[in-house]
């Protein structure tokens, strides 16, 4: 009897796209960036069977930076769903990415795994919070999962990363997080952005992970801002196999550009 293959999931996250196809952030063309990881994912083989898209997809906040990504997501023709970070404008990215292949559900199945997506920006804020109504909803959701493995997005880290700076902006309330994860064993994974760097740390039985940007890069273990000139954008990868065993991945990409390494912010 032949094995199921594993579910291949792409996290593409902090894209900070701009109306500008020339526009740039911090020295780096976004758009140039998005465009080369999604030509890496491309010429992958075998394609992801899904794209989550974890946050900060705009930098300006503008329409026309939400529809110049729709466009990239087109030419990948996966199923690709997102959720706001705290440069995002959620109204207008129902404008535009809920047409297929983007889709705005928040709570979905595949490969036999439950997949939930949280809003934990702020308007306003920088930093992240789950409302108790989100954190209801999430309860809801995983007693109706059952025994499914799940992976659940949220935009902003629920720990601090020893860097003093983007700790300021994480989530506020990861605890009370926490109170609804632990009553749930079939948890496998928590993925989320903003911090522009590969990280994982586990905790309860539940691996949590940040993706590299497919922009800029900051620094990692930097008391003030920083942008990490080693690093090239990226994208994670994740095998999720119908037991809830999983394996992942990050990839960089080949992408030239040049810094503002006098910035103090974005």
């Amino acid at each position: 009897m032949m094995e199921t293959p594993p579910l291949l999931i792409a996290q593409i996250t902090d894209t900070h796209l701009l109306a500008s196809a020339e526009g740039k952030l911090l020295g780096l063309a976004t758009e140039e960036s998005l465009a080369t990881v999604i030509e890496e994912i491309k010429n992958d083989s075998p394609q992801p069977n899904r794209i989550l898209l974890t946050g900060d997809l705009s930098q300006d906040e503008t329409l026309d930076s939400y529809w110049r990504l729709h466009k990239h997501l087109k030419t990948l023709n996966i199923p690709s769903y997102w959720i706001p970070g705290n440069h995002d404008q959620p109204h207008l990215m129902e404008k535009v990415l809920t047409f297929p292949p983007a889709y705005g559900d928040k709570s979905f199945q595949c490969g036999g795994w439950q997949f939930i997506l949280l809003n934990s920006a702020v308007p306003g804020r920088v930093y992240g919070h789950l409302n108790s109504e989100t954190l209801d909803w999430l309860d809801l959701q995983l007693q109706q999962a059952g025994s499914l493995p799940t992976l659940i997005a949220l935009h902003h880290p629920p720990f601090a990363v020893d860097s003093y700076w983007i700790d300021k902006s994480r989530l506020q309330n990861p605890e009370q997080l926490f109170r609804v994860l632990d009553r749930y064993r079939q948890v496998r994974l928590v993925l989320f952005g903003h911090i522009h760097q590969d990280f994982r740390r586990d905790r309860a039985g539940v691996r949590y992970m940040a993706s590299p940007s497919s922009s800029v890069q900051f620094k990692p273990q930097s008391q003030q801002f920083a942008l990490d000139e080693m690093q090239p954008p990226g994208f994670r990868l994740l095998w999720l196999y119908p037991d809830g065993k999983f394996e992942t991945d990050v990839k960089r990409v080949a992408f030239n550009y040049r810094l503002d390494l006098a910035a103090t912010g974005y």
